[in-house]
């Protein structure tokens, strides 16, 4: 796991939840997985007890599932939950861009652009961790312009629960974005087009981790007839 840099306003256990959140949100632990207290208390150079609170937290959160008393892993994915999980986002991301968008400045559309370019450079060198991080961040960055502090976490909760999901979605790049739906997306903020933007966002959405979901659940079914036969 990355260690990243503790905020000097946050506490060791915030910092540790909040450390563990955004790797499960960015793909950087595979579903399946067992994680440990101890295993990450050594990784974070921290004690076991704010891992074991994180953990206890993100279970709580949905981003993980016990497996036994010491361990946890990020729980597999079922098309029914990952059909509830898409048709959940879109219905809160697309309320987000409507609150938000009469609020969008252009200094805001400049930022939209700077991590748009950064996702790029992300796609090109193959960090498809660093590029589900900077999708996130392109995300947020619109809806946070006007968004309370229940439909900010409510996001949250969904963009952790499909981290894994999205870490192979941007893997298959070349097949699930044929559209660059971020450039839409801009360009309807510029237009202080509500309706456009909601079409860009939902699109977005259906042609990534959608598009690469049904694949996904497409390919497991064929592969498991194929065992059985």
């Amino acid at each position: 796991m990355i260690k990243e840099k503790k905020r000097a306003s946050e506490s060791a256990k915030q910092w540790v939840y909040r450390t563990l959140r955004d790797q499960v949100m960015c793909g950087a632990v595979e579903p399946g997985l067992p994680i440990t207290i101890n295993g990450v208390a050594e990784s974070l150079k921290v004690s076991a007890m704010p891992v074991r609170e994180a953990l206890h937290r993100l279970v709580a959160d949905g981003a993980l599932e016990y497996m036994d008393n010491r361990r946890v892993r990020v729980p597999d994915m079922t098309p029914v939950k990952f059909d509830e999980i898409i048709a959940t986002r879109i219905a809160l991301e697309t309320l987000a861009a409507e609150r938000a968008l009469p609020h969008i400045e252009t200094a805001r559309i400049d930022m939209l652009q700077a991590i748009d370019k950064q996702l790029e450079e992300a796609y090109d060198a193959g960090d498809f961790q660093g590029a589900t991080r900077l999708n996130i961040a392109f995300h947020r960055c619109i809806f946070e312009v006007n968004s309370g502090f229940v439909l900010l976490s409510l996001l949250d909760s969904i963009w952790v629960r499909l981290g894994p999901f999205m870490r192979a979605a941007t893997a298959n790049l070349a097949e699930s974005y044929r559209v660059d739906r971020h450039a839409e997306a801009i360009a309807a903020i510029r237009d202080k087009d509500i309706e456009a933007l909601k079409i860009a966002i939902t699109a977005d959405i259906q042609d990534g981790i959608g598009h690469l979901g049904r694949h996904f659940f497409l390919d497991k079914a064929k592969a498991q007839s194929i065992e059985k036969q």
